[in-house]
């Protein structure tokens, strides 16, 4: 039998919850896997269903994917408080058609009330499709208030 978890596997565990608890997250085929401190990986996959007239991914699919990457790893570091997007830049770099994308995102700076991560999405053949980087600050809601955090 594995080890109980404790401390930060704790709380990783529970963000991982958090996000699967969104209401947003059952539109979207999705898993989250915080990696660590500071880093998080989204596996989604995309479907026509998330297409524009052109018939590749809608912008709206990588922003919440890299919003959602840079997010989490960024509230690895953030044990008390929901953090909430204050903005967020993104570059597409190739268009995504039907299959499986992952978002990585990795904590870049801050600590305390402003907090900075980046992330990038990659396809199914190994290419970046999409980057971004976003500022996210801390909010006056407990982690520990919402019920998809609290086991």
């Amino acid at each position: 039998m594995p080890p109980e978890p404790v401390g930060a596997d704790l709380h990783y565990q529970a963000l991982e919850r958090l996000y699967k608890s969104a209401p947003v997250n059952r539109v979207f085929d999705s898993k989250l896997t915080i990696i660590g401190e500071g880093r998080s990986r989204l596996t989604f996959t995309v479907t026509k269903d998330v297409y524009h007239a052109a018939g590749a991914a809608h912008g709206t699919i990588y922003f919440k994917m890299l919003d959602d990457a840079a997010f989490y790893a960024a509230n690895t570091l953030a044990t008390d408080r929901f953090l909430l997007t204050t903005s967020f830049n993104l570059h597409f770099t190739k268009p995504v058609r039907e299959g499986e994308v992952i978002a990585e995102g990795r904590w870049v700076s801050g600590k305390r009330r402003v907090l900075v991560a980046e992330s990038r999405l990659v396809d199914a053949e190994g290419d970046e499709i999409g980057r971004g980087t976003g500022t996210f600050m801390r909010s006056r809601i407990a982690l520990s208030s919402l019920p998809g955090y609290s086991a």
